[in-house]
């Protein structure tokens, strides 16, 4: 693994985890600063870059570099069904999302090399009494690369502001699944947890490598002022989990014959699966009460996309998880 030097003060997402709240609508009423601590200082500038490659018959994550409170574990190969897979845990020191925390991530994967990404445990955003938090993503894919990004739920806590952008570029030959879960919040701690949030807000972009773009998804949710309840929104469900799967236009029709549309608020579960623009791949969304029943639906999607797209399936889950 090589610490490849770079001046990661200067790079250009970095640069927007700082600018991205202030030019967000949304935040207009948050931009003050925190008595404790300024928003962005050593500390609560968390800043990660991988970088997967293809060596010989097994991809490995090649370059790596990090910055307090962001964390990352060295690559395993856990998954049985590809033992080629590099898979890296994200970590945060800090142990929760905090008022004035600026995190962002590069990802980069080489041609034909693989990799898998996730978290520790759910990531909390704490409650907050001044300011806001930011994340921006960026993930880039390069012809024949395949990447999973499957974090744990986030969970906001009450009077919490936090802003997240994705930026993924992306080879016409590469597929990435990308995931979110969001909960309604510590529901069983205390009866304001539940959708007590003041804002969350969430933009994914798509782009090929010459950045023509190929989706703009944009949601932004005030439970304050917007009954998140609503027909239409959640409909009395605390749980939204949001997956986009980037693929070769090949692969479209045979996911979605194996993935049916499912709602049964009885049970609280609602799911399913529709066509992103531009023939880039498709959406899937799942609404439920419970966050297992949730990942099963995630789980069988996550599955099927393997299964018709590299033609191996999905381990089972591991018990540490």
């Amino acid at each position: 693994m090589s610490a490849q030097s770079m001046n990661i003060v200067n790079t250009p997402s970095r640069h927007r985890a700082h600018t991205l709240g202030k030019d967000a609508p949304e935040l207009a009423n948050y931009q003050d600063e925190p008595a404790q601590m300024a928003s962005g200082a050593p500390g609560k500038s968390g800043y990660l870059r991988l970088g997967f490659e293809r060596r010989e018959d097994r991809s490995v994550l090649a370059a790596m570099e990090r910055r307090v409170p962001s964390l990352v574990q060295r690559a395993l190969y856990w998954d049985e069904e590809m033992p080629q897979l590099p898979c890296v845990t994200m970590i945060s020191t800090s142990g929760s999302v905090l008022q004035g925390d600026r995190l962002a991530t590069d990802v980069h994967v080489g041609a034909g090399a693989c990799g898998h990404i996730t978290t520790q445990s759910a990531t909390k955003v704490h409650s907050m009494d001044a300011n806001y938090a930011t994340q921006v993503q960026c993930f880039r894919i390069e012809e024949n690369g395949y990447l999973e990004f499957m974090p744990d739920p986030l969970i906001p806590h009450r009077k919490s502001r936090f802003i997240t952008e994705t930026r993924i570029s992306i080879h016409p030959t590469a597929t990435m699944i990308y995931c979110e879960v969001l909960m309604s919040g510590r529901k069983f701690h205390h009866v304001d947890e539940r959708f007590g949030f003041d804002v969350y807000s969430s933009k994914v972009v798509a782009e090929n490598l010459e950045g023509l773009e190929l989706f703009i998804e944009k949601y932004i949710l005030e439970p304050k002022k917007e009954d998140l309840d609503a027909t239409g929104v959640m409909q009395g469900l605390d749980i939204f989990g949001n997956v986009v799967l980037l693929t070769p236009k090949e692969h479209h029709q045979r996911i979605l014959e194996r993935i049916p549309a499912l709602f049964d608020l009885g049970a609280g579960i609602a799911s399913g699966a529709s066509r992103l623009p531009n023939h880039c791949g498709l959406v899937f969304k799942v609404l439920g009460n419970d966050s297992g029943q949730v990942q099963i639906q995630i789980r069988e999607f996550w599955k099927v996309a393997r299964e018709e797209i590299l033609g191996v399936t999905l381990s089972p889950k591991p018990l540490w998880r």
